[in-house]
């Protein structure tokens, strides 16, 4: 990601970094890692101490004739077969979640018909018992073939059966029917036989409905936990895939300094280092005015420093097992002053990365299919209350929602001009960058011996002068 171009992008007025410095250190014989690490331990305790470090960009690529070419590609392609085997888990799970949906749907429509047949409203309670009785005629008596109630009805000769049946709904009311008594007899112990059901079959349901919400809710928590697993292989693999270099129109890698029969590799690294500077605190400190102290401030703003690396380096292997990297080092370091929406504007850029692109596979398997089913299954996996037999009180899901929620996202739109008072401030926030700046880059080349400023004689007035105030 062109972290430079993106700031471009929030205010052309801050598109040139307010100080920028760039050096170059070669040397085959000393590693690479040093350099970084230096440079992140200095931002860390000095430089941007107390503020916050992200690393933006990691991306490498190497000879395809190198050694650490065949291993890293064997490390990527393990962590790509795991993290698919655990993605086939993760798909049938989903299945079975759908599946077990759709029968709790199927149960919840049996069990309300149960209890409408017990309502006080007779057209409602008479409605239900007649949908109950047409489930146990075609699904129960259906059984008994030829003594069925269908078929003694329609080949039996039987033909007032089915009707009476659906009529009565009690022994006593069987016998002021003005029917045949051998219909009569038969139809007492089917009625029995129906209503034996109705009490046995409505309690088996109840059961079978609450197993299935049990089974549902570990399915759900069973594919979390698939997903949690499945996260780090998918991650790991996308970080080892190369991806580094100057790419042509036809795909394939054309950075000159990739040879293929060479042993050698390219690392692109880039860091952002973010300090809040405190108007009120630096007010105190008298650098700025006194009449700062008294202003409120609608948006934070920080001194942020871009370190950009770009290594060239020699794979070998140590007597460890691991590999070392020697090689040519390219370091570039900007300073930028971003008011706290420019920054949550960038950050959120800064999301949009290759390995979020990657992880959006089993992010949209399971979040995005949750997401879909999410209705239902809050309505099955409700939790409730034994004692009480009420659902959670609306504040926690009010407060569970708001915590689960993600964050709001913003716009170049939403991003405010300065107002007066934040143009000066932001001034002295860009000196302030552009001092970490000087600093870090200065202390660098000094700890590799190399030419550097006695006293700090950029730092004068009339550099100073120089800075931007108007756009």
């Amino acid at each position: 990601m062109e972290v430079a171009k993106k700031i471009g992008e929030i205010n052309q007025r801050y598109a040139i970094p307010v100080w920028e410095h760039s050096l170059v250190y070669d040397s085959t014989s000393e590693q690479l890692e040093p350099i970084y690490f230096f440079i992140l331990d200095f931002l860390n305790e000095k430089a941007a101490s107390g503020g916050e470090i992200i690393k933006i960009e990691d991306n490498f690529n190497a000879s395809v004739g190198g050694g650490f070419f065949s291993e890293i590609g064997q490390k990527a392609t393990k962590m790509q077969e795991e993290g698919m085997k655990i993605m086939g888990t993760i798909n049938t799970l989903i299945r079975t979640i759908i599946n077990l949906i759709y029968d709790l749907k199927d149960f919840e429509i049996r069990l309300e018909q149960y209890k409408k047949a017990e309502s006080k409203d007779k057209k409602v309670a008479d409605a239900a018992l007649l949908s109950l009785k047409n489930v146990w005629l075609d699904k129960v008596d259906l059984q008994k073939g030829q003594g069925a109630v269908h078929q003694m009805t329609y080949q039996l000769g039987f033909t007032t059966l089915r009707d009476a049946f659906y009529v009565v709904n009690s022994q006593a009311e069987i016998d002021k029917l003005d029917i045949n008594d051998i219909v009569k007899r038969v139809l007492k112990p089917r009625l029995a036989e129906f209503q034996e059901w109705q009490k046995r079959s409505y309690q088996e349901l109840k059961k079978r409905f609450e197993i299935e919400k049990n089974y549902l809710r570990s399915e759900v928590s069973a594919l979390k936990l698939y997903t949690s697993w499945a996260k780090p292989y998918l991650k790991a693999a996308e970080e080892l895939r190369m991806r580094a270099g100057i790419q042509g129109k036809s795909g394939k890698n054309v950075d000159p300094t990739l040879v293929t029969a060479f042993n050698s590799m390219i690392l692109e690294l880039k860091i952002l280092a973010t300090k809040e500077i405190d108007p009120k605190k630096t007010a105190m400190d008298k650098k700025i005015p006194e009449a700062f102290m008294k202003m409120k401030f609608k948006r934070r703003y920080y001194a942020c420093l871009l370190i950009e690396f770009k290594f060239r380096g020699i794979p070998f292997r140590s007597p460890q097992g691991h590999y070392l990297f020697g090689g040519r080092a390219e370091v570039g370091f900007k300073s930028y002053a971003l008011n706290s929406d420019e920054l949550k504007y960038l950050q959120q850029e800064i999301d949009k990365d290759d390995i979020a692109a990657a992880m959006s596979l089993v992010e949209e398997t399971t979040s995005g299919s949750l997401g879909q089913m999410q209705e239902d299954l809050e309505h099955f996996l409700e939790e409730k209350d034994e004692e009480a037999g009420k659902t959670k009180s609306k504040k926690e899901d009010k407060s569970a929602k708001k915590s689960d929620a993600p964050p709001e996202k913003i716009s170049l739109e939403d991003i405010k001009p300065d107002d007066f008072k934040e143009s000066v401030f932001r001034k002295y926030v860009e000196q302030e960058a552009a001092d970490k700046c000087f600093t870090i880059y200065d202390v660098v080349k000094k700890s590799k011996g190399m030419a550097s400023f006695v006293t700090p004689e950029w730092d004068t007035e009339e550099v100073r002068g120089s800075f931007r105030v108007k756009g």
